[in-house]
């Protein structure tokens, strides 16, 4: 039985969502970016009406105004961002429980056993579309396949582009719908893959769904070196259309991994200020696994330059001897990573990452120093931030002009909650 997977993605998603919460400004154009006051900061999401404009996503606030001096900025609110996503999310739950979030305003479904309760595809696709518009004020367009890069290309390709908001994929229209395009359409492929293909003579995305795969591989082979025979594969398996994965709700939930990075609110060049910040990611980034029962073997650090337009940067890893989430462990060997490997130049983000991950309860018992006393110490610390706020304890060093805590602390993602 040939499965049915739409993609649904919620058009401008943050912006959409602030003008649900202003009215006034309905048909105003609306961007959410960085601190209006300061008029800093990068477009983060853009209406229509600001994209009619000129106004694009990523660019400086200033870029924007100078497009569009009448833009009405709002300031990013991501709580209420990450709310409104949930509830989408629960609208879903009421046509499957097959739901994979893809990004916060983009999620997978697995619609194939809700035909008998709901109607066809497209009927249920209305359906959706108006709950959510009914209960958010977001409109969203959907994109219908047998597979999930179907689904993601039939959405990005077509049906955000048409009124109604929805598009159907089906595999034997992939070549008449899909091989005309140009290459850089096709899902997995930016503008520096496009370059290359370009070199190597492919200018659509037929061209690379009708190529044999050995030949694929042989010319991505000449052009890019022996490791890009799984690359190859895959661009020609989405060129065709095919792709197994079903839609898993818990795809996420096999931590990896955990980490914490953070740009930097202008450039650090002393050792005592970035000594402040590996310790203050340190300690989150320990937090956040004792909250999942975690430890981790391996301790990565990494660094970007201030000159964005010449990045220079580096991330390295290490191995502990031993398992740990204990803030001091951790920030001893970012500090050993990072000093190891700086140029001395200006840096302007930094980043801290635990992997390796095992359980927490079960760890290897120390002839020297007291870490079941550390341990002990930290979960207590842990338990009146959680009670308290996240800046109810600090350590001394978190007071100083350099330190990024309390500022952190009403942020989510980088930006204001």
């Amino acid at each position: 039985m040939e499965r049915t997977i739409m993609l649904i993605d919620c058009q401008s998603f943050y912006a959409s969502v602030e003008k649900a919460a202003h009215p006034e400004h309905l048909n105003d154009p609306v961007v959410v970016a960085g601190d209006p006051t300061r008029r800093s900061g990068i477009i983060l999401a853009a209406c229509p009406i600001a994209k009619n404009y000129g106004v694009v996503t990523a660019e400086t606030l200033g870029q924007a105004l100078a497009k569009c001096p009448n833009l009405v900025v709002i300031k990013p609110r991501m709580q209420l961002y990450i709310d409104v996503s949930l509830m989408i999310t629960g609208i879903f739950k009421g046509y499957t429980d097959l739901v994979e979030p893809f990004s916060i305003d983009e999620q997978f479904l697995d619609v194939t056993g809700s035909a008998a309760y709901f109607g066809t595809p497209e009927q249920i696709a209305v359906q959706i579309q108006t709950k959510i518009m009914l209960y958010t004020g977001v409109w969203s367009r959907v994109g219908i396949g047998p597979n999930k890069i179907l689904a993601k290309m039939a959405t990005d390709i077509w049906a955000k582009k048409n009124a109604e908001g929805i598009f159907t994929l089906p595999k034997p229209d992939i070549e008449r719908l899909l091989w005309p395009l140009p290459v850089n359409k096709m899902f997995g492929v930016g503008s520096r893959m496009t370059a290359h293909f370009q070199r190597m003579g492919i200018h659509t995305i037929g061209d690379i769904g009708s190529m044999p795969l050995a030949e694929l591989k042989r010319r991505m082979h000449a052009r890019m070196g022996r490791n890009s025979d799984i690359q190859a594969e895959l661009y020609w398996q989405t060129a065709n259309g095919i792709d197994p994965s079903p839609v898993k709700p818990d795809t996420h939930d096999a931590q990896q991994a955990v980490g914490h990075q953070m740009t930097l609110p202008r450039d650090y060049a002393e050792p005592h200020e970035i000594d402040v910040i590996l310790l203050e990611l340190s300690e989150e980034v320990c937090r956040r696994c004792r909250a999942k029962g975690y430890m981790g073997q391996v301790v990565a650090a990494g660094a970007q330059g201030a000159d964005f337009d010449r990045p220079t940067g580096f991330f390295r890893q290490m191995t502990v001897p031993d398992p740990t989430n204990i803030a001091r462990e951790v920030f001893a060997a970012a500090k050993s990573l990072f000093y190891a490997h700086w140029d001395r130049l200006p840096v302007r983000k930094l980043g801290v990452t635990l992997s390796k991950l095992v359980p927490d309860d079960q760890y290897q018992l120390t002839l020297f120093g007291n870490r079941e006393r550390e341990r002990r110490l930290e979960r207590t610390t842990d338990a009146i931030r959680n009670k308290f706020g996240t800046t109810s304890i600090l350590r001394a060093s978190s007071l100083l002009d350099a330190a990024q805590a309390r500022e952190r602390s009403i942020k989510i993602g980088g930006h204001y909650k």
